[in-house]
């Protein structure tokens, strides 16, 4: 049996999906990477609610995500950029998402990092004080629940930002009064585009520069850094500068494999959005690496890129919708309705596409149940005569 996939001239192809899917099981923690999976919030598809309305979410499928990347051995990074933080899952939300899912980590003993930002400042701020005043409100929060901080970069801090020595002024401000090593997050415009400039200027040179004199300045509050900028070679030089004892997690959705692996000279941990749908797999990947096998790593961890550059091409910033699109079809969730209706960010061709490299991967459970929702949709998108 096929099933007939348009592509982007809305011409229909055959595809014959797999009939089994990957041997993944779970197993011993990692011993040699520190890896985190970003997760996805399920929305409430029976909320009678708007794109512009608070997020209304369904708290038992959101969590039981979690616990499904807990059980592979993955540490969950929650109310990240994957959590549509910012992008449909208000502070509000966010807040509550990051109390129940640190109640869940403590009940099962899964690890968690929770992101610290300012987006419950709704209207510009007026100065530094403000924009410090709201990551110390987000940080007390964080720290009050067990989890550890992730400070992410703020909108509002590169909008009153006159130059460098404002972020060494507000970073420094928030690391003198952490508890615990946080991770720095240095988020690149190609995610969020209101981030353009962060660290004092466009040019990623001399911002890298202020970047590395916040952690040298307080290198015992930082636990590491988490880099999304796409760019392979600028993660290994920076991670190559930083303090002994602070670790690199790559956020690189497009070079993983490369960056974790390392090289003579050094690694990179992992915080990857990507790993939310790969969860499993990434996990064994890992735990293979874990035997000092890297080439076997990369056999395992190296074919999921064509997947992982599909789902965050341009405009990067809606690849949530690739991996809710992935959680519905693996069976994690009973629906392909997101918050903010963002589940009508990616087209057709993009989610045929996103089907067929996940399916090859062997990523799918029940791979029968993720035919028949493929085909659901194509019905629902108006394609005719999906399976011969």
């Amino acid at each position: 049996m096929t099933i007939q996939l348009p592509d982007a001239g809305g011409v229909l192809r055959a595809y014959e999906p797999r009939a089994t899917p990957l041997a993944l099981d779970t197993g011993a923690p990692f011993a040699s990477r520190v890896v985190f999976s970003a997760a996805h919030v399920v929305a409430d598809p029976f909320a009678d609610t708007t794109p512009d309305a608070p997020a209304a979410v369904d708290w038992d499928a959101t969590l039981a995500f979690r616990r499904h990347l807990w059980s592979h051995g993955l540490g969950v990074a929650e109310a990240m950029d994957t959590a549509q933080r910012g992008m449909g899952l208000d502070w509000a939300g966010a807040a509550e998402l990051i109390q129940r899912s640190a109640a869940e980590a403590k009940a099962v003993g899964g690890r968690i990092a929770c992101g610290v930002g300012t987006d419950q400042l709704t209207a510009p701020a007026q100065d530094l004080a403000t924009v410090r005043a709201a990551y110390e409100e987000q940080l007390a929060l964080v720290e009050g629940t067990g989890a550890q901080a992730i400070l992410m970069a703020s909108r509002a801090l590169v909008a009153v930002a006159k130059g460098p020595e404002d972020y060494l002024d507000v970073y420094g401000h928030l690391l003198r009064q952490a508890t615990e090593p946080v991770v720095l997050h240095w988020l690149g415009p190609m995610f969020d585009p209101a981030l353009e400039g962060y660290w004092g200027s466009a040019d990623l040179d001399a911002a890298t520069e202020t970047f590395l004199q916040v952690i040298a300045a307080h290198p015992d509050k930082v636990d590491g850094i988490k880099v999304s900028l796409l760019d392979a070679r600028r993660e290994v030089e920076l991670r190559r500068r930083l303090p002994q004892g602070v670790r690199c997690y790559t956020g690189d959705d497009f070079n993983y494999p490369e960056l974790i692996a390392g090289d003579d000279r050094g690694f990179s941990h992992a915080l990857l959005g990507i790993f939310d749908p790969l969860g499993p797999l990434a996990a064994q990947a890992v735990r293979v690496l874990d035997t000092g096998d890297a080439k076997g790593f990369r056999e395992l961890l190296d074919p999921t890129v064509e997947l992982s550059r599909h789902l965050f091409q341009a405009p990067t910033r809606f690849y949530k919708t690739g991996v809710v699109f992935l959680a519905w079809l693996a069976g994690h969730q009973d629906h392909f309705a997101m918050v903010g209706g963002l589940q009508s960010a990616r087209s057709l061709p993009h989610f045929a596409r996103a089907y067929e490299l996940a399916d090859g991967l062997g990523l799918f459970p029940d791979p029968e149940l993720a035919e028949a929702r493929m085909k659901n949709l194509l019905a629902l998108y108006g394609v005719t005569g999906v399976t011969s």
